[in-house]
């Protein structure tokens, strides 16, 4: 044995003096540095791999996201009843939220009208909900459903109904259709909804039996949800409320705790978020990106509904059932959003 070997063994021997202490020191040092080299590297992969997976969700966005022309190609000014300009003094921003059934013979009709209400401020969500049957005034096709602006017109047209009646500019159109609804729900492992009525209806699959109160909801299973009037108590009106509280539960389940922080989760909700979903021609990606940053602090009791105000039911010359408009009740809206005082409307917003 060498001097070398010796000195190493008693070196490592407890009670080795001043040189053990000082071989430990080295020892301690050596694993430090190991560590921190080990802490680098796992630091290091994470950041890779976090970059790739917001590239990913990125293109997928990109990918899926379709673009139209949603908005009108001229954009006249808008007229009070007198004749005269009205003029936009509000600070929101107004998108005009469009849902169409794909079941065979609904083609050309929208089966959810939704003008979303998003102040300057971005402290609140305010929806308001269109009856599809509102009786209306359609540019040049006259008085009729406010869906039937869609299928005369599609999106502009529609547009341009919402904003003669309304008196105020929509500034975006955003499409998706039911099917969105089943897939993204399914995607962020179901919703909990609360319903106002129980409801015997059905969905792709079979029947879907919602019970009145709370309920968790499949994919399935909200499509049901969204989709059932017949059985409602005020038909088309009680879908409305329905298809908000929807809207609303599917909002706090994919921003919360649960999904964001479940890559998985965030993965399948943005695929099936933005497959079938379109963008007027104005409306990018970015911009979308940006407005939900916007609204990340948005909590429960923020996202507030309302029913475009009506008077009752009636008939039309044709002798189908329509929604009868309360003029004084769509004024009083239309300056709400306008001068962005929907704080100031009055208490018609509900948060189920």
């Amino acid at each position: 044995m060498t001097q070398h070997d010796l000195d190493s063994l008693t070196e490592g021997m407890d009670g080795g003096g001043d040189g053990g202490e000082e071989q430990h020191r080295r020892k301690d040092r050596r694993g430090v540095k190991r560590a921190l080299i080990v802490l680098g590297a796992i630091a290091l992969l994470l950041f890779g791999s976090v970059a790739g997976f917001v590239g990913y969700l990125g293109y997928t966005v990109n990918d899926n996201v379709k673009q139209e022309d949603l908005l009108p190609a001229t954009r006249d000014p808008i007229k009070a009843p007198d004749g005269t300009d009205v003029k936009e003094t509000g600070t929101g921003t107004n998108y005009l939220v469009i849902g169409a059934d794909t079941r065979p013979g609904d083609a050309g009709r929208s089966d959810v009208i939704v003008l979303v209400h998003v102040p300057q401020d971005a402290k609140t969500i305010q929806m308001i909900h269109f009856p599809r049957d509102l009786y209306v005034s359609i540019p040049g096709h006259g008085k009729n459903k406010i869906n039937a602006a869609y299928a005369f017109g599609r999106e502009p047209l529609l547009v341009q109904t919402m904003e003669q009646l309304l008196k105020v500019r929509i500034h975006h159109v955003v499409r998706t259709d039911f099917d969105g609804f089943e897939n993204m729900t399914n995607a962020v492992g179901g919703v909990r909804v609360y319903a106002e009525e129980a409801s015997n209806g059905s969905g792709n699959g079979g029947p879907v039996i919602i019970k009145k109160g709370w309920n968790n909801l499949n994919g399935e299973q909200a499509l049901g949800f969204v989709r059932e009037r017949y059985t409602l108590s005020e038909g088309d009106i009680s879908r409305g409320r329905r298809q908000l509280a929807f809207i609303k539960a599917l909002f706090l389940k994919a921003t919360s705790t649960e999904t964001i922080t479940n890559p998985v989760k965030i993965a399948r909700f943005t695929d099936a978020a933005t497959k079938n979903l379109t963008l007027d021609q104005t409306l990018t990606v970015s911009m979308m990106r940006d407005a939900a940053i916007d609204l990340r602090h948005i909590r429960s009791g923020d996202i507030v509904f309302a029913t475009a105000p009506f008077t009752g039911f009636g008939t039309s010359p044709q002798g189908a059932s329509i929604d009868i408009v309360d003029t004084k009740g769509m004024a009083d809206l239309g300056e709400a959003i306008r001068t962005d005082t929907m704080d100031d409307y009055g208490d018609v917003f509900v948060t189920p």
